[in-house]
């Protein structure tokens, strides 16, 4: 097995290195200090810079003035951004663009996807339901319905029944919680379900009619929505029904997901070496202690296992290669080492740093915080062994 990154993901990850070092995770007032959201908007200075740099544009074909690079190349850069905590909804945006370009209305696509990769556009989606526990998908209604009927009262005057007017729509119904940044998106990608049972995802304007966004804050202190919608009408080309495309988008996010668990975790544990390397016990650093080196090695082969899996995930859906399993199995893996493996890197971390590391003016707490969140979003590492499980059962190894 080779992970040997090309030449265009490694140019891809010295950008994104470039971009965020002038980030300062502190660059906002601690989570832990405030009792809302830590900021109103998205770091839109960074949100710039990533343009300017043709990160946002980074998944996007050439005829979208992208450079055509897969999730892999993605996934290296949101590894980057975790290591700042950069308040941008990168994941979100690039996910969603990349959908929209495998399977949305091609009119569309060509409409928005330049103004993405060139900042002028937000975009989030929403994949936790009403819960985050049963699938998201079920928690909207997906309706087909004619903006106009045939009958003469219905139409615009001296139109026919074949014409634009009598053209159909969707109607929405339902709500998903926990959107990240609703509040400063152009668009939100909503997954829905239809009457025949097909997962669709519909992108909506947050400030169209019937759309409502209750204001909900993150465990790191990032400002969430509940999206509510009540008869919100759409277009047909603002519905991706391909076949699959749900699914193709929620993995998308899912293994993003994992690359910033590992970039955090990676972050974290540089920090905590160069605490425990100059803080002393006993006239010596406590990095030289067999206990102390012994749980930061633990550690360590986390991250190992998380970035492993994290890329044999990605290039699954990369390359869409066969395997014993579907590649919902490998997203699965993924899913369960980062969960539990960044719970145990910020634990042990915090326990490393003693009391320093609750202190808000050190960023570790910040750290945790984000971890905590990353965690809750993939959901706690039981559920995804039983998926695996099932998969397995269904899927007989030789």
């Amino acid at each position: 097995m080779d992970f040997t990154f090309t030449e265009e993901q490694q140019t891809a990850a010295e950008a994104a290195r470039a971009v965020l070092s002038g980030v300062v995770p502190d660059g906002v007032p601690s989570p832990a200090l405030v009792p809302g959201a830590v900021a109103e908007d998205i770091d839109r200075p960074l949100w710039a810079g990533l343009a300017s740099s043709d990160l946002l544009s980074l998944t996007l074909l050439p005829e979208h003035g992208g450079a055509g690079l897969d999730l892999v190349a993605l996934c290296l850069v949101l590894r980057e951004s975790a290591k700042m905590l950069a308040r941008v909804p990168l994941l979100e945006t690039c996910a969603v663009a990349m959908a929209l370009q495998r399977y949305g209305d091609q009119g569309l696509a060509a409409e928005l996807l330049p103004r993405i990769g060139r900042g002028e556009l937000v975009l989030t989606a929403g994949s936790n339901g009403r819960s985050g526990h049963d699938p998201a998908e079920l928690a909207v209604k997906a309706r087909r319905k004619a903006r106009t009927g045939t009958t003469g009262k219905d139409m615009a005057p001296g139109r026919a029944a074949d014409s634009a007017d009598a053209a159909f729509g969707w109607v929405l119904d339902g709500m998903q919680s926990a959107v990240p940044w609703a509040q400063a998106a152009d668009w939100i990608a909503i997954p829905a379900h239809t009457d025949e049972g097909r997962a669709v995802v519909a992108l909506v304007r947050p400030a169209q009619d019937g759309v409502t966004l209750a204001e909900q804050v993150s465990t790191s202190g990032e400002r969430f929505a509940e999206v509510r919608l009540e008869s919100v009408r759409i277009d047909d080309r603002a519905l991706i029904d391909g076949a699959g495309a749900w699914e193709w988008l929620r993995a998308i996010l899912t293994t993003g997901t994992c690359a910033l668990a590992l970039g955090l975790g990676e972050a974290v544990l540089a920090m905590t070496s160069q605490y425990t390397g100059k803080r002393e016990q006993f006239g010596f650093p406590v990095a030289t202690f067999q206990s102390v080196a012994v749980q930061a090695a633990d550690r360590y082969i986390d991250l190992r296992a998380m970035e492993v899996t994290l890329w044999q995930a990605a290039w699954r859906i990369s390359t869409g290669a066969d395997g014993a399993l579907p590649a919902e199995g490998d997203i699965a893996v993924a899913k369960i080492w980062a969960s539990d493996g960044i719970r145990r890197v910020v634990q042990t971390a915090q326990h490393l740093h003693g009391g320093f590391g609750a202190d808000t003016d050190y960023p570790l707490h910040r750290f945790h915080a984000w971890a905590k969140q990353i965690e809750l979003s993939l959901g706690p590492a039981a559920a995804h062994e039983e998926a695996l499980g099932n998969l397995l059962a269904a899927h007989l190894l030789d």
